[in-house]
């Protein structure tokens, strides 16, 4: 039997990669702007931000995605109810595709969060350097960087865009913009099933912040084996149940802190802590930083920001 190939074609392909950035930034933050000749996209994790794009402005909110055109003045101010946490990547394309991302803000769901992740993830061990300095304007790859690190993040970066474009280009314009926030992706597969139940777990443990919860209790009150319910958690982060739950309380503690609405003792009384000490010590666990060195540490890179001008 002779068989026969066929040429996979790439219709959107990622050319040059120029920045890379997870930040966490203060509420007083504010960039006053920039314009370069690759494309850039500014995805909000956590807190809202205010963008400009050209003449025009708006707020963008958890799980939102702006999308800056070559040459496209932008930029960026926090000020709102929550310290922002920003995705931010730019990167050159030619492709004919990169056309349906001009002028747009478009909703990421779940899947979409996941491929992000694994972007933010995979170049934390390829790229020298911190992914929250806004100070570098290039790019070098470390030395002991894994195998095929660097096609893990564009394919995954393309995946991600041919991703947006399949599912909003199913709608009109006007209906991508009523429906920007209200996006709800199908659950009809087992898969989306499971997306269903981490997220309804996870928006439960955002609720119970403040708690001292158990593995019993979050199974009893979700409706939930243990096996699945941890089986379910390291399959979509990697984490036990009760570790992701702290990482989520530290991920609110830097937020608080990035507020300046609350001392660490307040914050620390807020989240359920049993005493300052032991606050501390998990903080500094996770972040490797107690909260007064985190503190200090993303004030004066916001404050250097803004007094130099330099760019995202």
């Amino acid at each position: 039997m002779k068989y026969q190939g066929i040429s996979l074609d790439s219709e959107l392909q990622i050319d040059h990669l120029f920045s890379l950035h997870y930040f966490e930034y203060m509420n007083s933050f504010y960039f006053p702007g920039e314009s370069h000749p690759f494309w850039e996209f500014v995805c909000v994790d956590k807190g809202e931000v205010t963008i400009g794009a050209g003449d025009h402005s708006f707020i963008l909110t958890r799980g939102e995605i702006a999308f800056h055109e070559p040459d496209e003045f932008h930029w960026v101010r926090a000020g709102g109810r929550a310290a922002p946490n920003l995705i931010v990547i730019s990167f050159s394309s030619e492709s004919p595709m990169m056309d349906f991302f001009r002028g747009k803000v478009l909703h990421v769901n779940e899947a979409d969060r996941r491929l992000l992740a694994r972007i933010v993830n995979e170049a934390r061990t390829f790229l020298e350097g911190r992914l929250d300095d806004p100070y570098q304007t290039s790019l070098t790859v470390r030395s002991d960087a894994p195998l095929g690190a660097a096609q893990i993040i564009r394919t995954c970066l393309e995946q991600f865009l041919i991703g947006l474009a399949r599912r909003y280009r199913k709608d009109s314009v006007q209906t991508v913009q009523k429906d920007i926030r209200s996006f709800i992706p199908d659950k009809t597969t087992t898969e989306n099933a499971d997306e269903e139940m981490f997220s309804q777990i996870a928006a439960y443990l955002s609720d119970n912040l403040s708690s001292h919860i158990t593995i019993e209790k979050i199974c009893s009150d979700n409706l939930i084996g243990r096996s699945r319910l941890q089986k379910l958690f390291h399959e979509k982060c990697g984490l036990g149940i009760i570790e992701y739950f702290s990482h989520m309380k530290i991920d609110a503690a830097k937020q608080l802190i990035r507020n300046e609405q609350m001392n660490f003792t307040q914050i620390s009384e807020n989240l359920g802590y049993s005493s300052i000490h032991y606050f501390s010590r998990q903080f500094k666990k996770i972040t490797g930083m107690t909260p007064s060195e985190y503190a200090s540490s993303i004030k004066a890179m916001s404050e250097r920001t803004t007094d130099t001008r330099q760019p995202l």
